[in-house]
């Protein structure tokens, strides 16, 4: 298919299929490489003595991670999972309660983020009164940002006792996860008129000092039609800003557009969806020590840990669900 010229009539759709067909060749050469290696190692067990077999174990255990991890490469069924992911943490209703909660997710992917080697650009960050943030909007850059944020999509719920009640009560808080893939801008066909969005221009936020902006560069767009807003304020420029601002509506917009294409699609050939975008995913119970994924069944007992960026297998545990290898699990317990 890539060998027909016509294919290139529409550079953009080339592309995307070039890149498509790359992942799927890199799964199945790394397939046929392991299923020969395997093949030679069996032979070579068979004809080893007790002693030569002990010495194989080590390449065994070797094969046994190439297996996993091409396990792994089939679980990026989602497109752009190569795409470098932008996210965006909000706080829901609650104050400053939610708000810190929302600093606090920010905090765990910069985290994890860092763990990995992954470059992280700020974009914008509306501070909390007292602590947290508002809101915060920035980029994952690195080997499959985007598929490795996707299981993060969605609204996560804190309960905990508060630092900020005096009389130590119990509260539940909200904040909310987006995750959309940065995607090359020539793949985006879509024209936003003036008319239907709405531009502010504000001073930027800073920590103060001799770095403080003093000029109104900060930018935020709100698309009327849907309500989406997009806040930036990376730069000392307004129009640097206003520009990213724009290119970031434009990847929001792309991304819902595609959503909804799949679940008509999914709908057109009968299928379910599981992928319940706005639904609440994980619940972070701190004072009774665990960590519990709704969609995976998944739970931790370590939530300091987790929330210092170690969820390797929360994110693998959601991608496996995303991609209908993984059943829900079971796990009654207290809140």
């Amino acid at each position: 298919m890539l060998e027909d010229p016509s294919l290139w009539n529409d550079p953009n759709k080339g592309r995307q299929v070039s890149q498509e067909a790359n992942s799927v060749r890199r799964v199945v050469e790394g397939y046929e490489r392991l299923k020969s290696d395997a093949q030679g190692l069996a032979e070579m067990m068979e004809m080893a003595s007790d002693e030569e077999r002990e010495m194989l174990l080590e390449e065994q255990e070797s094969i046994q991670h190439r297996v996993d991890d091409l396990y792994k490469e089939t679980l990026f069924t989602m497109k752009h999972a190569d795409a470098p992911a932008i996210v965006k943490v909000k706080s829901g209703a609650g104050g400053t309660e939610s708000q810190d909660w929302a600093g606090m997710l920010q905090r765990m992917y910069m985290r994890w983020a860092e763990r990995h080697g992954f470059k992280v650009d700020l974009l914008d960050e509306q501070a909390g009164e007292q602590a947290g943030v508002v809101s915060a909007e920035f980029i994952v850059r690195g080997d499959r940002a985007f598929g490795m944020m996707v299981p993060e999509h969605g609204v996560h719920r804190l309960v905990r006792v508060s630092p900020f009640d005096s009389n130590n009560r119990r509260h539940t808080s909200f904040a909310s996860v987006d995750v959309v893939p940065e995607v090359p801008e020539q793949e985006i066909d879509i024209v936003v008129p003036d008319s239907e969005v709405r531009v502010d221009v504000y001073r930027s936020q800073g920590a103060g000092g001799q770095g403080v902006n003093t000029t109104d560069s900060a930018v935020r767009v709100t698309h009327l039609p849907t309500g989406l807003i997009v806040a930036i304020q990376v730069t000392r420029s307004q129009i640097k800003n206003r520009e990213m601002a724009f290119q970031i509506l434009k990847q929001r917009l792309y991304d819902m557009e595609m959503r909804k294409r799949e679940e008509e699609d999914a709908k057109a050939r009968g299928e379910q969806k599981k992928i319940e975008w706005g639904s609440q995913i994980r619940s972070y119970v701190l004072d009774k020590q665990y960590i519990k994924d709704h969609r995976t069944g998944l739970m931790r007992h370590d939530p300091s840990n987790v929330l210092d960026g170690d969820i390797e297998d929360l994110q693998w545990a959601g991608l496996e669900w995303l991609a209908g290898k993984r059943v829900t699990e079971t796990a009654d317990v207290e809140e």
